[in-house]
């Protein structure tokens, strides 16, 4: 279902443990937990987050989450919906920058476990098809982000 991959940082179980629970709720709500798929995700620095968003995105400056879908929406729908899950295929990366969960964690007021399981969720859904670039989409998404943060007891405060 998953790979964690540390890069520069320190392994902790505890990011295991957030990722591995968010991840779990995230595949059971959209029906998919008995697929192949997997993903990867990638634990960093800001240093290297910057890195990657400059090359793959042209954005030269640090970032909290960046996400890597390898399917478009319409096309996992419909492997989604006809259950077209015969081989291991890959859902998509995640890059997170944990030292950015750490700060914003305190920026907002809320525990670093809730900022960590939302950075995973809203890269889940971004690897999902989901966008929030407008208002209409970001709603939709918004709504399933807080859906399995909700269900799982991860609150603001």
């Amino acid at each position: 279902m998953y790979e964690i991959i540390y890069e520069d940082i320190e392994e902790k179980k505890e990011y295991e443990k957030v990722i591995s629970k968010v991840l779990e709720q995230c595949f059971k709500e959209e029906k998919i937990e008995n697929s192949k798929l997997y993903i990867t995700i990638t634990l960093t620095t800001p240093e290297n987050i910057r890195k990657v968003n400059k090359e793959f995105r042209n954005i030269d400056k640090e970032t909290d989450v960046l996400s890597f879908p390898m399917f478009e929406k319409e096309e996992l729908d419909n492997m989604i919906k006809n259950k077209k899950f015969e081989y291991e295929d890959v859902l998509g990366d995640i890059i997170i920058s944990i030292d950015r969960v750490e700060r914003q964690a305190e920026e907002y007021g809320h525990s670093f476990e809730r900022e960590l399981s939302y950075m995973v969720v809203h890269g889940f859904y971004h690897l999902m098809g989901y966008d929030h670039i407008q208002e209409q989409d970001k709603v939709i998404m918004r709504k399933k982000e807080d859906k399995i943060l909700e269900d799982l007891k991860i609150s603001r405060d």
